[in-house]
This record gives C-alpha cells, structure tokens and sequence, in this order.
C-alpha cells in the first residue's frame, strides 16, 4: 500500500459514515434517502392516484375503506456525488511534515467513507489552476485507485482558490457535496474565498489544514521573509507589537471562514498537520458520523 496510507490507516476509517440532510434528485440506487418519493422500503406517504401511476403501488385496503385510490409512496434511497477539492498548491508541500501529506489524508478518508457508501467520488486537484480530476467508483479498487492517485500527486503551483471554486462551480454538476481541503491562505484572504465559495450550488464540507504556527508564529528580530511560491522577499523588524498586529489578522481569517461555514450550515473541521491524522478522527467525524 501507498506509504502515506497504512493498514491501520484504512482499518480505522471503516466505521465512518456520511450522513446528508437531502440528497439530490437524479442520482443512481445507494445509502442516502433522496427527495425522490419511488419504490424503496421505507413507507412515507400517500398520494392521490392519477392516470398512468402504477397500479401496482395502489394501496386496495386503503381503497376498500374510502372508495378512492391512492399510492403508497416510500422513501428511494440514492448516492451523494462527493467532490473533494484538494489543494495541493507549492505552499502545502513546503513545511516539515508537508501540509499536503495532512490534506491528502483527509481527502483518503472522505473518499473511502464515500465508497463505502457506494457513492460517486471526484478528486479535483488544484494548485494555480484546476488538475485534471480523478472519479472513482464503489469499491476496492475505487479505494486503490484514489490511493495511489493521491501518493502520487505533487506541488502545482501557487494557490489559487479563488480561481479554482470558480471555474469549478461554472461546471454542469448535480448538486452534491463539495469538501475543500486546504490552508485556505489565498492571496485574496478569507473574503475573497468564501466570495468564490459561495457559488458552489453543493453542500459544503470546509476542512482547514492548520498548524500552531499559524497562530503563533516563532519569529524575532530582523528578518528577510521569502514567499515560498513567488520568491519575493521582504525585509521586516518583528517586535512584539507587529506580533499582535499579525495574530489581529488571522483571528479575522479565520473568523472570516467560520462565519460563512456558519451561514452555509456548512460543515468546518480544522485539521493539524503536525498530529497523526487518525487521533484527529473525531474533528472531522464527531461520534463516527459526519453530516452534512
């Protein structure tokens, strides 16, 4: 197996589900219940029978009763399309461990959970732009494929969110669930990301690849700052003041991103690269379940 994931790894990810409030319509026989009323197990309802319904759901105690005819209607369950957006931008493969191997872990389990589930699964890639995707069917082999797929991927220069849920949301999809794993660190900060965001028509799982530096960066005194993406280069003073004003400025990017999961009842799990993904479990599956 790919050396990021081991057989503890997969092991510990078989008793996770994925739990949608409302599946979209159209999809094909699966574990979610859809709005689609056909001809499942569960009973929900009753409806008045019209030409051309099937006579075979006509429910004849009910019309011994009444005199009229009415359907039973159940509940027809179908898959969830799962997109996972993965950032995979140079930035995420800079640092010791690399955020990359933390965001590619994430996006392992939100695509085994959905397989399992025989759900559709779509790996979108980006990092300046749009990777070419990689969709998988249910199954073992659904799960190799996507393991090795994600062993292999690489730093795709500089990030680019903003482009990236764009030219994503302008595809023809059925409405599913979109999950984006990144640090979230657009040049255009948190507002012109959750702008982006904000067109997809999917619900939206946001899970946001931290570490304590973040917030607490260990930096003093004069020092040349190089983009690790651009190579530019700034000379700064770091005091204590400039300190403050620097954490200031993420509490509000993270503020940013929270309030929008917040108003999409979106799902935001922060997720720490320098912590073994598996004890990380519960951030992201509270109880053994995420829903969405």
């Amino acid at each position: 197996m790919a050396r990021l994931f081991s057989e503890e790894f997969v092991r510990a990810i078989e008793r996770l589900r994925i739990i949608t409030r409302q599946t979209p319509r159209g999809g094909r026989h699966a574990e979610h219940r859809s709005p689609d009323l056909g001809a499942g197990m569960e009973f929900r309802d009753f409806r008045a029978y019209v030409p051309g319904d099937d006579v075979r759901r006509l429910d004849w105690n009910l019309y011994r009763r009444t005199g009229r005819l009415f359907l039973r209607l159940f509940e027809q369950p179908e898959d969830l399309p799962v997109s996972i957006l993965l950032d995979v931008s140079d930035s995420m493969f800079f640092e010791a461990p690399p955020r990359a191997d933390a965001a590619r872990l994430a996006t392992a389990i939100l695509a085994a959970v959905a397989l399992q589930q025989h759900d559709r699964v779509t790996i979108q890639p980006f990092g300046a732009d749009l990777l070419p995707p990689l969709s998988v069917n249910t199954g073992r082999a659904g799960l190799r494929r996507a393991l090795t797929y994600l062993e292999r991927l690489g730093p795709a220069g500089p990030t680019n969110v903003v482009r990236a849920a764009t030219r994503f949301a302008a595809r023809r999809q059925r409405p599913g669930l979109a999950a984006v794993v990144s640090d979230f660190f657009d040049p255009t900060g948190a507002v012109g990301v959750t702008e982006a965001l904000g067109h997809l028509r999917h619900r939206l799982a946001l899970v946001q690849v931290i570490r304590s530096s973040d917030t607490d960066p260990a930096l003093d005194g004069e020092l040349r700052l190089l983009d690790c993406e651009s190579a530019g280069a700034v000379d700064v003073s770091i005091t204590r003041e400039s300190v403050g004003r620097y954490r200031q400025a993420y509490a509000a990017f993270a503020e940013g991103l929270s309030l929008f999961a917040a108003r999409r009842r979106a799902v935001h799990a922060r997720i720490d690269a320098d912590r073994p993904i598996l004890d990380q479990l519960d951030e992201l599956f509270a109880g053994g379940v995420l829903v969405t």
